[in-house]
């Protein structure tokens, strides 16, 4: 059935403050490996980022394992990175604007990831269940918005996002059928893009002041 407006939401620097997240990446794996192999760790987890557009931080575990004589220690990182407080790295009343979005249609869960580390990162975190899991991994998810359609049918789409490259790729695609919003939060808060959001806010939370009209 085909909905009169649907809100699709990020999760990374959107919902969650995946800056801090990284951070305490970084410290769990010095304390695991120590600080050379961590070093180390960190420099295949950000060529695998460049190359496949999302932070595989499992799968950078993996090359680094395999790269350091199957040691032992890259086990237990890979524990520990499943163990990070995800509930604790939601921005300030994240939950509370999904809550609100439902209200006013339904809102789903967009973003870019893996398939074992995103959505354990978005259940962990409570976003799943703030949902009803209507949640959707893709690796590059500006170039599935015609399956996002298929799988949610909607006259008009709101999408918030904190880049503005996703922003001006969907509004390309979807022309005036999609609001674009920006929160202005995290390392990509002030790379711009060609097309300019339709609104920006400052924090996730900022949403509850905003009528959709």
């Amino acid at each position: 059935m085909q909905m009169s407006v649907t809100f699709l939401v990020d999760v990374d620097n959107t919902l969650l403050d995946n800056d801090s997240l990284r951070e305490d990446i970084r410290a769990r794996a010095a304390a695991t490996l120590g600080e050379a192999a961590r070093d180390r760790y960190w420099e295949i987890q950000e060529r695998r980022f460049v190359e496949l557009g999302y932070r595989d931080y499992l799968g950078a575990v993996q090359e680094w394992w395999e790269t350091a004589a199957r040691e032992p220690s890259g086990l237990r990182l890979a524990d520990r990175l499943l163990g990070l407080p995800f509930a604790e790295r939601l921005h300030p009343r994240a939950l509370d604007v999904l809550s609100w979005l439902r209200t006013l249609g339904p809102t789903v869960v967009l973003t870019d990831g893996d398939a074992v580390f995103q959505p354990h990162k978005i259940r962990q975190a409570g976003i799943w269940d703030a949902v009803a899991g209507h949640v959707l991994v893709y690796v590059h998810k500006q170039l599935e918005l015609d399956d996002v359609e298929r799988r949610y049918p909607s006259e008009r789409y709101v999408l918030v996002d904190d880049k503005a490259r996703i922003l001006a790729a969907t509004k390309a695609h979807w022309g005036e059928r999609v609001t674009t919003v920006q929160p202005l939060q995290g390392q990509f808060a002030g790379v711009a893009a060609e097309l300019a959001p339709d609104l920006t806010v400052e924090r996730i939370a900022d949403l509850l002041d905003v009528t959709f009209s």
